[in-house]
C-alpha cells in the first residue's frame, strides 16, 4: 500500500491509523484498499503510516521478548497520534490490544501510553460495527459462503456476531455456518512451523467441514488463517474460493481468490 497515504474527510471525522499488517502488505494488499474504502465510507480520515511494520506478534509468542518490546514501541510511535488504530486482522489487533500491557507491566513510563494506544485499537469490523455504529453496507456477493472464525477474533477479542451482521446486508449473499467454526485452521503463526503435521491435520479437518457446508466461497477476517487454508484448498484441487470478509464487504472480491495464480 501507499506509504503516509491519507485519505481526504472532514476535519471533525475520526482519524484513523490503519494497521496494514505484514500478511496484507506482502500477500493481499487488496485487503487494505478493501479497508480504506469501509473506513472512508464510514466517514473516516484513514492515514496508513509508512513506520509500520509488525506487530511483534511472532516474537511475543516464541519468547524473544526484546525484539517484540522494540517492534512495539515503533507500532505506539507510528501509531500514538491517532484517534483509532484499525486493522483488517483479530490476530495482529489483539496482540496489540491484549498484550501489549503485558510486555511493559514493569515499565512506569511506557505502560500509561501502551494502555492509551490498546483502548483506542480495534479490528476492522468490530471497529465499523461497535465503534462507528455501521449496520450495513451497499454491496452485492452473489454466492453462498461460509465463515471460518479466527482464534484470535473469538478469544481475544469477542467477535463473532459483528461480520456475520454486515454480511448479512450483502446482496445476494447466503451464508451456511461453518461446523466448527470456532475450531483452529491449524495455521497459529509459528505453530504451524513448529508442529507441521498436527497443523496439516487441522487444515484437513477445516477444509473438510468447508466442503461439506456447501458454500463456494470461504470468508474469514484473518488473512493467516486464509492463506493457511487457501493453501490447503488448492493442494487438493477443491473449487472453493477464499476472500478476507473486508474484500467482500467493499464489494472488491472481483479479484483472484486467495491462493490463485502464485506460482
Amino acid at each position: 500500500m501507499t506509504a503516509n497515504q491519507e485519505t481526504t474527510s472532514s476535519a471533525n471525522s475520526p482519524h484513523v491509523g490503519l494497521f496494514v499488517t505484514c500478511l496484507v502488505d506482502l500477500y493481499r494488499p487488496s485487503v487494505g484498499f478493501a479497508a480504506v474504502k469501509l473506513l472512508q465510507h464510514a466517514g473516516c480520515r484513514v492515514t496508513v503510516p509508512q513506520s509500520q511494520t509488525c506487530c511483534g506478534q511472532p516474537a511475543f509468542n516464541s519468547g524473544d521478548d526484546h525484539h517484540a518490546r522494540q517492534l512495539a514501541i515503533q507500532v505506539l510511535n507510528a501509531f500514538e497520534e491517532f484517534d483509532y488504530i484499525v486493522g483488517p486482522s483479530a490476530s495482529c489487533l489483539g496482540t496489540i490490544r491484549c498484550h501489549y500491557p503485558e510486555m511493559f507491566a514493569d515499565d512506569t513510563a511506557l505502560l500509561p501510553r501502551f494502555e492509551a494506544l490498546c483502548a483506542k485499537s480495534h479490528e476492522l469490523v468490530s471497529f465499523l460495527v461497535d465503534v462507528l455504529g455501521v449496520e450495513a453496507v451497499e454491496e452485492g456477493f452473489d454466492h453462498c459462503v461460509t465463515y471460518h472464525d479466527s482464534c484470535s477474533a473469538l478469544r481475544e477479542l469477542g467477535i463473532k456476531s459483528q461480520p456475520r451482521k454486515l454480511m448479512a446486508s450483502v446482496s445476494g449473499l447466503r451464508l451456511n455456518e461453518l461446523q466448527g467454526t470456532d475450531i483452529c485452521c491449524g495455521f497459529g503463526g509459528t505453530f504451524c512451523v513448529k508442529y507441521p503435521e498436527i497443523s496439516g491435520r487441522m487444515a484437513a479437518d477445516k477444509v473438510a467441514a468447508v466442503e461439506a457446508s456447501g458454500a463456494d466461497t470461504l470468508l474469514a477476517g484473518d488473512l493467516g488463517c486464509l492463506l493457511n487454508l487457501a493453501g490447503k484448498i488448492r493442494r487438493e484441487g477443491k473449487p472453493t474460493r477464499v476472500f478476507h470478509v473486508a474484500e467482500v464487504l467493499a464489494g472488491m472480491a472481483d479479484c483472484k481468490s486467495i491462493g490463485e495464480g502464485d506460482d
